[in-house]
């Protein structure tokens, strides 16, 4: 703690009444300090994290925190409120202790390292009422700042009684796993047991425990309310339980483990979170898992494509098209087989987060599904729509069927037979029966609307070509107006492949644009910046796909800024009456010759890339003002 907290971080009475109030004004003492630039903004930060689990346990601390791209320098802020503030802790109680961490945004672990310090001492015998009853900035520095005493630091005294094993993890990953984790370590050793604990926090899976420390355990103390792998200790005596039960109560825990059965895997309680989160709350974690597993396929098959595009590619009738037989060929070919897995791969992890192993393959098949069009007679497969419909499908049918209890016979079938073979007949006859023909007929209905209206206004015509192509990024609306464009092609109409030559880029360059602007607001993390690097590599050549990694995370903010910059830009190409006889798009086509009018095009392009760019930051920055609305309802 030693540089994180100085004196003009203490304040040993809050004037704050409500949970908002505490936030503003502990927020205040970071700005005094000199530690953040804006007040407001690191507010905002508080709430998000806020939004995602109550910082506030049991005890009557609350431990606030936030990466924020106005924190100047990391620091720590110690509030007391004597009388208690309402904070939603578990126990129901009024918080008294408040320790509200910042954290530069591109710190990415500080943060959770100042945690982990903090919960070593906030688990100490005593440290809480010796802090309440602290009358000076001083006296409460010293506390934290004292190092620890070798009697008092579990860490350090091994007993001989023998070995108890600890595995925590909460869904956010931060406090109550070090918390914990802390208060097991610190039993474990009034007990006289040597003890070791594996954290898995959100900066990863910490001190695992070796094979040769699981065969030689007592027991394990399984505290978790996330996924984590117990096949490890079969055999061995374990209980498990919410991360919560071990801060409540670790002594007791580790008596009930001393005294449990033989753990026996099974696929129902195999990896399974012993506490649930909120179904909003899978939902984005489910999703967030397929999209971490999906963005190397994207980036890789991207720039692999756009690298042969870029430096192969020649323009011809039909399209930017790479000479068969040579070099560019060969590598464009690995780079379709990048893109072509990454719906599969977006689908597979998806299942795998809700349901474990057992749908890790049903859910690789569903994608597979859902991307070709031809399992249900349709011209285009989904595309990523479909697969995430198709591993949230997959993964809540497959973990309903792996919560029976079947016997002992058929038990051991269940992960690696009969719920895969369950789960991918069940996506393939959803697919092929009830979702197929409505798609295949969406997909007429389409190609009809779009030859209707190519005699009207091309404006109306530019918008919904816009809109159509910016929605789904390479699929199947988009796939649907490329395939109207080349057909005119073949008729000698070029303005309509023109149109939407100059949409085509729209989407990855546009994110990657709003990526590089809204990271320093904190509008993006750092890997979605790394993301908006591959994406306008890709919109340079024309791959829209680049944007759905971006999609797929903020689907809501993305896909119509997507839209609007697409309608924009093929609006544009209308207006301008851009021919294009490439059956390509963007500005690699103006560099080869492909737009009758170049200049022009660029400018189409860049209009389109800017509507998307600003309506993404507008969207993201409202939703952050929404989180907003807490902080300032002290003002009313």
């Amino acid at each position: 703690m030693n540089g994180l907290l100085s004196k003009e971080l203490i304040c040993l009475n809050l004037n704050a009444r409500e949970k908002h109030q505490v936030f503003h004004e502990m927020a205040e003492l970071l700005w005094q300090a000199g530690h953040i630039t804006d007040i407001s903004q690191f507010v905002a930060d508080v709430w998000d994290r806020e939004d995602t689990g109550n910082t506030g346990f049991e005890g009557g601390v609350a431990i606030p925190h936030a990466k924020s791209p106005v924190v100047k320098q990391a620091a720590v802020v110690v509030g007391i409120s004597p009388q208690g503030i309402e904070y939603g802790a578990e126990d129901g109680k009024p918080s008294h202790v408040f320790l509200m961490i910042a954290s530069p945004h591109n710190a990415s672990n500080l943060h959770i390292e100042i945690l982990a310090q903090l919960s070593s001492r906030l688990i100490e015998d005593g440290f809480m009422e010796t802090l309440l009853q602290a009358t000076s900035q001083e006296e409460v520095l010293a506390l934290f700042t004292a190092q620890a005493t070798p009697e008092n630091d579990s860490r350090e005294v091994r007993q001989d009684k023998g070995l108890i094993l600890g595995v925590t993890g909460c869904p956010v990953g931060v406090a109550h796993t070090y918390l914990a984790a802390e208060a097991i370590v610190k039993a474990a050793r009034e007990m006289g047991y040597e003890v070791k604990v594996e954290t898995n926090g959100s900066i990863g899976v910490k001190d695992s425990p070796t094979a040769e420390e699981i065969a030689r355990a007592d027991a394990v103390v399984v505290a978790c309310d996330k996924q984590v792998d117990l096949d490890r200790f079969a055999g061995k005596k374990v209980v498990i339980c919410g991360v919560k039960s071990a801060i409540k109560g670790a002594t007791g825990l580790i008596e009930q483990a001393l005294s449990a059965p033989l753990y026996q895997v099974t696929s129902s309680s195999k990896a399974k979170p012993a506490s649930t989160t909120s179904s909003g709350s899978m939902l984005y974690k489910s999703l967030m898992n397929g999209v971490s597993y999906m963005i190397p396929f994207v980036v890789v098959g991207g720039l692999l494509i756009a690298l042969s595009l870029a430096l192969g590619g020649v323009p011809t009738e039909q399209g930017l098209s790479i000479p068969a037989g040579s070099l560019w060929n060969k590598v464009l070919s690995v780079g379709v087989v990048g893109f072509t897995l990454m719906i599969p791969i977006l689908s597979g992890y998806i299942a795998y987060a809700i349901a474990d192993r057992p749908g890790l393959a049903p859910g690789l098949i569903g994608g597979w599904i859902a991307n070709n069009g031809s399992f249900y007679d349709a011209s285009a497969g989904t595309g990523f729509i479909g697969a995430i419909v198709a591993g949230l499908l997959v993964g809540y049918f497959v973990k309903w069927l792996t919560h029976f209890n079947y016997s002992k016979m058929v038990q051991p079938l269940v992960p690696i037979m009969i719920a895969p073979i369950a789960g991918t007949l069940f996506i393939a006859a959803i697919f092929m029966f009830v979702i197929g023909a409505p798609i295949a007929d969406l997909m007429t209905a389409l190609n009809h609307m779009l030859a209707n209206l190519s005699t009207g206004n091309v404006i109306v015509i530019g918008i919904v070509m816009g809109l159509m192509q910016g929605f789904d990024m390479g699929g199947p609306f988009g796939k649907v107006v490329f395939m109207f464009s080349v057909g005119l092609i073949a008729q000698g109409q070029t303005q309509f492949m023109g149109a939407q030559a100059v949409a085509i880029p729209v989407a990855p360059l546009g994110m990657a644009l709003a990526a590089f602007m809204g990271r320093r607001f904190g509008l993006f993390d750092d890997e979605e910046y790394e993301n908006g690097k591959a994406a306008a590599a890709m919109g340079l050549v024309g791959i829209s796909e680049g944007a759905i990694p971006f999609a797929a995370r903020d689907p809501f903010a993305v896909i119509p800024a997507n839209m609007i910059g697409s309608a924009v830009a093929c609006c544009l190409g209308f207006i301008f009456s851009l021919h294009c006889n490439v059956a390509h798009g963007g500005p690699i086509i103006v560099l080869l010759g492909g737009f009758d009018k170049p200049l022009l095009a660029l400018v189409a392009m860049a209009a389109g890339v800017v509507s998307t760019a600003t309506i993404a930051i507008a969207l993201k920055r409202f939703k952050m003002m929404r989180n907003r609305q807490h902080a300032v309802m002290d003002v009313a």
